[in-house]
């Protein structure tokens, strides 16, 4: 079973539905008793870091995740709940993270250079590097996966395991043993990001 995070931020629904069309059994909870059962964990997120990284805190769920994390128990942050993984982010502010990706969330306005528009809103190519990880062992080089974002993974390259390319080479996706996380949304990405949450959802190991 798939728990899916509810800390009042987030697609909740459509990526229930989305792990339901891969025949997966989902739920929508914020209910640790429901989550520590879980097979597997996402976290899912829209919006602005600070304030959804205080919800986590404040319901308890920070301290959780962080238990299951080390426990073991296989966790996805998607979008917003990628960067959450992160040490901390300076979107309107300095924000503490939950420290599971060592790295920091900056603005890609910084490096995206002129004429390009913030977010970044659209469909780009995944590379993966000299190494695949198994997240992706159903997706080639260069399909396409949907992004929505002004922010993004820096001073991470150890975690990084996909890129994509919007006027700089940006982190698209990042893992630490049980800990992963898309800066896309798989749950919007047609038949490739259907095919991430396959491999996610039948179990991944580390490289």
């Amino acid at each position: 079973m798939v728990a899916i995070v509810d800390y009042g931020v987030g697609n909740l629904f459509s990526l229930q539905s989305s792990l339901a069309a891969i025949g997966a059994e989902a739920v929508v909870t914020a209910d640790p008793a429901v989550l520590r059962r879980a097979d597997r964990v996402i976290l899912p997120g829209v919006g602005a870091f600070g304030d959804a990284a205080r919800k986590l805190q404040e319901s308890g769920l920070a301290d959780l995740l962080l238990a299951l994390a080390g426990e073991g128990k296989p966790i996805m942050g998607i979008c917003l709940g990628m960067q959450l993984l992160f040490d901390k982010s300076f979107e309107y502010g300095e924000h503490e993270g939950l420290g599971l990706i060592k790295g920091e969330i900056r603005p890609i306005a910084d490096v995206i250079g002129e004429g390009l528009k913030v977010p970044h809103i659209g469909w780009n190519a995944l590379s993966f590097g000299a190494q695949k990880h198994p997240l992706f062992r159903y997706v080639e080089e260069g399909e396409c996966v949907y992004f929505v974002h002004s922010f993004y993974g820096a001073n991470c390259a150890p975690a990084v395991i996909a890129t994509a390319e919007y006027g700089a080479t940006l982190t698209a996706a990042v893992a630490q043993g049980n800990v992963m996380g898309c800066q896309f949304h798989p749950e919007k990405s047609g038949k490739t990001g259907l095919s991430i949450l396959r491999a996610f959802c039948e179990g991944v190991t580390a490289c």
